[in-house]
């Protein structure tokens, strides 16, 4: 039931769909007694009961503030559970009890069009959130959450540009230092990169874990969206990406295992004998095992420069849910969480999460004090803070998730010998067709 609720949804949101009839309107009586917040894992949770002023956890699922009581509905990724139960509920929104509403969700930048550009979401602006208010937060970060007709419908508290993210003891045995300038020269383009890693394989290590970890790169930097008039494109910068990845895999220089795969993991420790991930700040600090001992992180053992080419990966986007008997305590959280610095620099400083402040972290970027431990001390926010001004989503589409989930899987069978590209391709084709039966 859960599945064809989502598909329903999903179908009608990709296609442009006026929905009004479905999605209530904003609430304007007195506040709810409850506030209901999907998400799919615990991380705004965690930053909402560290720092949201006047929170108070009651157990695992529920805080107070003030006389609401949170409830925290938390629903993982897999296998599109979070967006199956969370698009269930959106349908249910209007006829739910005052205490059962959706008030405020998360998503993510790969799905985001998919709620924003429809009335399950409301406007920033019509919370009572003005553009003085978002007035220092990247650009990008905006661009994600505005609909079609140009309204902001969402907020972040962390932008997520990405570095190359190197293992400094391997630096500095094969190329002889791990000072910044002589590995960024080391990996300044693709070409550059692919010889290193020839040079990486005779001294026994992988350039990388696996081709998927350089994927986002190259599909942030394509010259067009995944669908043009309704046809399904395969960019320029994607087929390199097929072609580079191809040599690497052949040449034995890397592998194909899946993103958060234990194979994957593996080079989180000196005997994964990994160089380097690409990746933002959450991934350096909060995904490579730095509370592990015996871990690179633990060991304040990874180096980052720029690499290849810039991109992004990811975030956390607040959405506050059209019908919400809670508009202002919506609007407040979405106030202090990505509007207030002196929450924003806060956070930095306790979880090292790159937040959505341009004066705070142009601030802290020139601060010699600071440094990352798992970074061996580096301050590398100078580099994100360049990194979330380059970010451009010209080329983002609702069909995102989708079409990259499915590439990747399809040339995975390429890569590994399975099947020809063109067989690939196919399969490729196939799946997304079987997800938009609109597209061609």
């Amino acid at each position: 039931m859960k599945k064809m609720l989502s598909v329903v949804l999903s179908a009608a949101m990709v296609a442009g769909m006026a929905m009004g009839a479905a999605a209530p309107a904003m609430a304007e009586e007195a506040e709810g007694s409850v506030l209901n917040i999907y998400c799919w894992n615990e991380e705004f949770k965690s930053r909402i009961t560290d720092h949201y002023p006047g929170y108070e956890e009651v157990d695992a699922t529920s805080g107070k503030i003030g006389d609401v009581t949170v409830k925290w509905n938390i629903t993982p990724n897999d296998d599109n559970a979070y967006q199956n139960n969370l698009d269930e509920h959106l349908l249910g929104q209007e006829s739910a009890a005052a205490d059962d509403k959706v008030d405020l969700f998360l998503v993510e930048a790969d799905y985001a069009l998919k709620y924003v550009d429809t009335d399950f979401t409301v406007s920033v602006a019509d919370l009572g959130i003005t553009e003085e208010d978002v007035a220092d937060q990247y650009q990008y970060t905006k661009d994600i959450v505005t609909d079609s007709n140009g309204n902001l419908k969402g907020v972040s508290w962390q932008g997520c540009p990405g570095v190359l993210i190197f293992n400094r003891d391997i630096a500095k045995e094969v190329f002889g230092s791990d000072d910044l300038e002589a590995v960024q020269a080391k990996v300044a383009d693709w070409d550059t990169f692919t010889a290193t890693a020839e040079e990486l394989k005779e001294a026994g290590y992988n350039i990388v874990s696996t081709v998927n970890d350089t994927y986002r790169v190259y599909s942030n930097n394509v010259s067009g969206k995944w669908v043009q008039d309704g046809v399904i494109t395969i960019d320029d910068n994607l087929m390199k990406w097929v072609e580079d990845s191809k040599a690497l895999v052949d040449a034995g220089y890397t592998n194909t295992y899946e993103l958060w795969s234990d194979d994957w993991s593996k080079g989180f420790y000196p005997e994964g004998k990994v160089f380097c991930y690409f990746g933002p700040a959450w991934l350096i600090d909060f995904c490579m095992a730095a509370d592990t001992e015996g871990s690179i992180a633990n060991a304040g053992g990874w180096g980052a420069v720029e690499g290849p080419q810039g991109f992004f990966w990811g975030g956390t986007w607040i959405c506050g849910a059209a019908g919400t008997d809670n508009p202002s305590l919506v609007a407040d959280i979405m106030k202090q969480m990505t509007c207030n610095p002196e929450v924003m620099k806060e956070i930095v400083l306790a979880d090292n999460d790159f937040v959505n402040n341009k004066p705070v972290m142009e601030e802290l970027a020139a601060d010699e004090s600071y440094g990352d431990a798992v970074l061996g001390g580096q301050n590398a926010l100078e580099m994100f803070c360049a990194g979330a001004e380059k970010v451009d989503l010209s080329n983002l589409s609702s069909y995102d998730q989708g079409c990259n989930e499915e590439f990747q899987n399809a040339m995975k069978n390429y890569f590994d010998g399975n099947l020809s590209y063109d067989e690939a391709r196919d399969m490729f084709y196939k799946a997304v067709i079987e997800k938009y039966p609109e597209l061609g």
